[in-house]
């Protein structure tokens, strides 16, 4: 007689587990737990499918300087009261969120989607450091402020772009040593992020 495959083994259920498993943060328990949530609560279920369809059609990247966008700007780039002469680099989208939440700085944003990592095979034509250097002119900035993590790679990229912008005579800061060694900017306390702007130091 056949033995019967159990449902959470194979099929729909376990299809839902294994792609939510590969999410951030998620493990295969709690992704268990999300996919009986879903099937429990079909209107939450709808909710999602439905808003992670407008997010693949309505969000892309601002033309600026990288960030999320609905529109051909994001709010930061679009926002007039903005001090545009400065603009704080960091390697992701999520860097930008943990910086904003501090309200600590009231410049602009570029996000390089990366970091320098020879080892990896990421060059400067990998990352938007083009894009970067592209605006310093037309923006008439005069202050970069390079929020890259502290490790190797975060300082390798910092080092490279100061590198590339100190002809240019643009004034080059790291944020402080408030965020720990090998730690990232996305996952720092507002307090650290706030104390690492403040803090920053010239790039000679």
């Amino acid at each position: 007689m056949a033995v019967a495959k159990s449902i959470y083994g194979v099929g729909t259920v376990a299809s839902l587990v294994e792609r939510l498993a590969k999410l951030p943060g998620i493990g295969r328990k709690s992704a268990q737990r999300v996919a009986l949530h879903l099937l429990r609560k079909p209107e939450e279920a709808d909710a999602l499918s439905a808003a992670i369809r407008m997010l693949r059609e309505k969000v892309g990247y601002c033309r600026i300087c990288g960030d999320l966008a609905e529109e051909d700007l994001c709010p930061l780039c679009s926002n007039e009261s903005r001090n545009v002469g400065t603009i704080c680099v960091v390697e992701g989208i999520g860097d930008v969120m943990a910086l904003e939440s501090t309200g600590a700085h009231r410049g602009r944003y570029h996000v390089l989607h990366g970091l320098l990592s020879p080892l990896d095979g990421i060059g400067p034509g990998d990352i938007r450091i083009r894009q970067l250097l592209d605006r310093l002119e037309p923006e008439a900035v005069t202050e970069l402020i390079l929020a890259t993590p502290p490790n190797v790679e975060g300082d390798a990229t910092a080092a490279y772009v100061a590198e590339q912008v100190r002809p240019r005579g643009v004034k080059t800061t790291r944020i402080a040593r408030g965020l720990p060694v090998g730690s990232d900017v996305e996952s720092a306390d507002q307090a650290t992020l706030s104390r690492a702007l403040e803090g920053r130091t010239d790039l000679k």
